[in-house]
């Protein structure tokens, strides 16, 4: 298994730079411009390490190391994480690597790196009321009233979601079709804070990730309770594109490959919260979930 492969031992220190965290790009041409970002310097480096390892560190915390170097923060600082189950996620990232280091697929060590590093500088109070605006605007809050086919598939798909919510949290959040959006009642936006006060800073860091990926609280919130599972929560925030795709066609090198970076990047934000957040037994079982029975063979 992974972790019993993964020998603990640290010597030295190594400083690591991983990209930015991404926001969801909607148009070809944004996603052209990542293309050409993921190609720059930052975003791929020739692979300089043999062995990923675990050591613990100070305090409980967990360190990665790459052969006998400690690896850093962008920031500088010791990279640290809270417990064994996500150290064993970003080491599983820096294993797969091969010959040449992609950090924009690292998503799990850019966020851990966020977290570490705070470069916005913000609290608990500042990241929740950052996650709140997106209620204001969310994805599927917004209605449009033609074509019809295109209201009825939001019909379809967004209310059961948009009813889910209402009673899970016993809330009031509407839609609309005007371009103001719904009004959200204040005890509506109490409930959620007081839902959002209730995570730690690293998971409302990878909360605020999946917010930002699907622009919607609303699905976010349905994956991180399990309601949704990340291909749906991915489909139901791309519903207009994909209603034009099947009238228009697929321009598979753009829609594919932005289809399939907004699904691994969600998928790796809510494993995140999870693995900031949850109980040691459920870390227990997502360590397991993420462990291998052999050595994976190198990719051809």
């Amino acid at each position: 298994m992974l972790r019993n492969a993964l020998r603990l031992y640290c010597k030295g220190s190594l400083t690591v730079y991983c990209c930015p965290v991404m926001t969801r790009q909607k148009q070809t041409c944004h996603v052209l411009e990542n293309r050409r970002t993921y190609s720059s310097a930052m975003s791929e480096r020739k692979k300089f390490y043999q062995d990923v390892s675990i050591s613990h560190g100070e305090g409980g915390v967990f360190e990665i190391n790459l052969d006998h170097r400690k690896l850093k923060t962008p920031g500088g600082k010791l990279f640290t994480v809270p417990n064994e189950a996500l150290a064993v996620a970003v080491a599983t990232e820096w294993d797969v690597q091969r010959d040449t280091l992609k950090f924009y697929t690292m998503h799990m060590t850019t966020l851990c790196n966020t977290a570490l590093d705070n470069p916005t500088q913000r609290n608990k109070d500042q990241m929740i009321a950052a996650a709140l605006k997106y209620l204001e605007t969310d994805t599927i809050c917004y209605r449009v009233e033609e074509p019809p086919g295109l209201v009825q598939l939001q019909k379809t798909e967004w209310d059961p979601v948009m009813d889910w919510i209402e009673k899970r949290y016993n809330v009031v959040i509407g839609s609309s079709s005007n371009i103001m959006g719904p009004t959200i009642p204040e005890e509506t936006k109490d409930t959620f804070r007081q839902h959002l006060a209730s995570y730690n800073f690293w998971a409302l860091t990878g909360l605020e990730f999946v917010i930002t990926q699907l622009k919607s609280v609303i699905l976010s919130f349905g994956l991180i309770d399990r309601h949704l599972m990340v291909e749906k929560a991915v489909q139901l925030s791309r519903l207009e594109e994909e209603f034009q795709i099947h009238h228009w066609g697929n321009v598979e090198w753009a829609h594919e490959y932005d289809l399939q970076e907004l699904r691994s990047r969600t998928a790796a934000g809510v494993l995140f919260v999870h693995l900031s957040s949850e109980s040691a037994t459920m870390k227990r079982k997502l360590l397991q979930d993420l462990e291998f029975p052999q050595p994976r063979k190198p990719w051809n």
